[in-house]
């Protein structure tokens, strides 16, 4: 086999256009959200200097996601994907719009401000589940995890320079020319979405499609052992061990509160994310997702605990680099398995669930994490988290032998696919 696709499989971005136009538009979207995410926790700090505060952002996010994101999963069963996807991202660069116009004003307000990214991530949120059901429609089976790898990539990559950007925005022309870039970005990923085809859902105008719509992704979840194995492993890691809100008072404890430093750790955790997406190509391959996904989790929530027992700025940020290639295996194999155990009438409803617990969970973990550091510290809430996230996945693992044992179908040998996926094939 060719020793080179093993480590970026890169054949969807060269022969679907309506795929590479999705990858565009949501790398610009998501190195754009990267940068608001710097600017949001810097001004929330500045606003209230405590971990509570910051922790809030998560909750703002979390409880927009949960709210917003399973209404998303039955929109994304019932109308054009297409349509539901431009009109939500519209509404993201309303938002950001918004964002740039409360720094400029020099908003000190920080119910203002969570209520902006409240809302930005309401419009995502509904967005997202229609969103994540694209790569499945615009490429062929055995091209699906390469895709979301890809998709992965450009996001480890955004984590990796976003932070890094945003610091050198902020500190030089600071917070309203860090909002007004994630517009910009914004709007590469509106124009983006508008070349995509028609994508209406598969089995949409059934009987069974119709009934109870808002019911049907959990029902198929519970019944697949595999689908919320894979969902419940995700929700331990990141409920039990996310670690960004406390990354302030880290940073301010150990490191004299440099901004630069605080930059240093989310980039740490895009390298080993970004160096894990470049080897996908070998991952991607390997059948056994399931445990692939278990190991995975285990490894990010040990690699957190690592975190929380480091003195030294190197060996802290080697730490949060394991757990960011960690995640990223975890992510990568976790995506690929429910989109193809997702028969597609369901895939809007299911994806808004795994987008839930994929985003919501990370979110609501910083809260988690804030109010316990608020009550303890920092150090002790990493640690105790890191292996509370080791031992619920281990649980996990324990009780679902679907999952440990899970293989993907095997690769068929396909006829190469043309430069453009045909619209009418697409829509079905």
């Amino acid at each position: 086999m060719n020793r080179r696709v093993r480590f970026l499989d890169t054949r969807p971005l060269r022969r679907s256009r309506p795929f590479r136009d999705l990858w565009i538009g949501t790398s610009a979207s998501q190195l754009g959200g990267q940068i608001a995410t710097v600017a949001v926790l810097a001004q929330v700090w500045d606003l209230t200097g405590s971990t509570v505060g910051t922790g809030a952002i998560g909750l703002a996010t979390g409880l927009s996601m949960v709210l917003f994101g399973l209404l998303g999963g039955t929109l994304a069963d019932s109308v054009d994907r297409r349509a539901l996807v431009r009109a939500t991202t519209a509404g993201q660069l309303l938002v950001a719009a918004g964002l740039s116009a409360q720094a400029v004003a020099g908003n000190r307000n920080v119910v203002l401000l969570l209520a902006l990214v409240a809302a930005g991530t309401a419009c995502g949120a509904l967005g997202a589940p229609a969103r994540r059901t694209f790569p499945v429609r615009l490429l062929p089976a055995d091209q699906v995890a390469a895709g979301l790898a890809l998709t992965n990539v450009s996001f480890q990559a955004a984590m990796l320079a976003g932070p890094a950007l945003a610091g050198l925005i902020i500190a030089r022309w600071d917070l309203p020319a860090a909002y007004g870039a994630q517009a910009v970005t914004t709007v590469v990923s509106v124009l983006a979405v508008i070349r995509l085809p028609a994508m209406k859902p598969e089995g949409a105008d059934t009987h069974l499609t119709r009934r109870r719509p808002e019911r049907g992704g959990w029902r198929i979840v519970l019944r697949r052992p595999t689908l919320w194995g894979s969902m419940a492993t995700d929700l331990s890691a990141t409920l039990l061990a996310m670690p960004i809100a406390l990354f302030p008072l880290v940073n301010e404890i150990r490191f004299g509160g440099n901004p630069q430093t605080l930059g240093l750790f989310l980039s740490a955790v895009a390298v080993g994310g970004i160096t894990a997406g470049l080897l996908s190509g070998t991952v991607t391959r390997w059948r056994r997702g399931g445990l692939v996904q278990l190991c995975a989790a285990a490894v990010w929530g040990l690699a957190l605990a690592g975190f929380g027992l480091s003195g030294p700025l190197w060996p802290a940020l080697g730490y949060l680099a394991v757990a960011g290639a960690a995640d990223t295996v975890s992510v990568v194999t976790r995506s690929a398995l429910v989109q193809l155990e997702t028969p597609d009438a369901y895939r809007g409803r299911v994806s808004s669930l795994e987008h839930v617990i994929g985003v919501a969970g990370p979110e609501l973990g910083n809260f988690r994490g804030g109010l316990m550091a608020s009550a303890t510290s920092a150090p002790f809430t990493l640690v105790t988290g890191g292996l509370s996230a080791t031992l619920a996945v281990a649980a996990v693992a324990a009780t679902n032998a679907s999952l440990r044992a899970y293989r993907t179908p095997p690769t068929p040998d396909e006829p190469t696919a043309p430069e453009t996926v045909d619209a009418a094939t697409v829509t079905g």
